[in-house]
């Protein structure tokens, strides 16, 4: 998945374009797992949003883990509503490449979804990842609850340490309040499921995380 431009530079809400006010079409149901996409989701489940770079390796991190319902791709953290891709990758909607985690604290983590969020990708690289060069590209944890930034914080700090010390530079990832969520295309829904030998640019730094093995500091 590539850029068609390489924006580094988040527009002003009064850059961005307008969007639309209506949800683009998407798809019903989880290609590998056949639920809804779409709220509602079952009592007592949780959400967040990661960015990891290009969606379609960051959502198949996340489909086959134990306790999570649902995962989806789409943007979130920028201006322009109900953005379509190409919008998206011109850089003027300020809206990041996401998936949409959706799973049962009773049966993973958060602490545990963290570590593959650090462990899946570079978070050292701004508004890239790897080849893929935009803000659309940059690395994020949009939390829904609180607990949820205080845990993303503390495995920053802890994750950085190890990363300081194999040589890499700061972590640049936002981890703020998720905004909303829009659903991207049909196609793009469990993309690497779909085409098993499509694109990923996925490739973490090597350097562990940490998180949950009771060491963090």
């Amino acid at each position: 998945m590539f850029s068609f431009r390489k924006r580094v530079a988040m527009p002003s809400p009064d850059e961005a374009l307008p969007g639309r006010t209506q949800p683009i079409p998407t798809a019903r149901r989880h290609f590998v797992n056949g639920r809804d996409l779409s709220p509602p989701y079952p009592k007592g489940t949780e959400q967040v949003l990661f960015g990891m770079g290009c969606f379609w390796g960051a959502e198949k991190a996340f489909w086959n883990i134990e306790g999570v319902w649902i995962t989806a791709v789409g943007y979130s953290g920028g201006s322009t509503p109900h953005p379509t891709y190409e919008e998206v990758c011109t850089g003027m909607t300020g809206q990041n490449e996401v998936v949409l985690v959706v799973y049962d604290p009773a049966k993973v983590s958060f602490e545990e979804l963290l570590r593959i969020f650090w462990e899946g990708h570079d978070p050292t690289q701004g508004m890239r990842q790897g080849n893929d060069v935009g803000t659309q590209y940059r690395s994020a944890i949009y939390a829904t609850t609180q607990q949820q930034i205080d845990a993303a914080e503390a495995s920053r700090n802890a994750y950085q340490k190890q990363l300081t010390a194999a040589g890499y530079g700061e972590i640049t990832t936002e981890i703020v309040k998720a905004g909303p969520f829009y659903f991207a295309e049909d196609y793009h829904q469990e993309y690497l499921a779909k085409n098993p030998h499509g694109y990923c640019g996925h490739g973490g730094t090597g350097v562990s995380c940490p998180i949950g093995t009771g060491v963090m500091t």
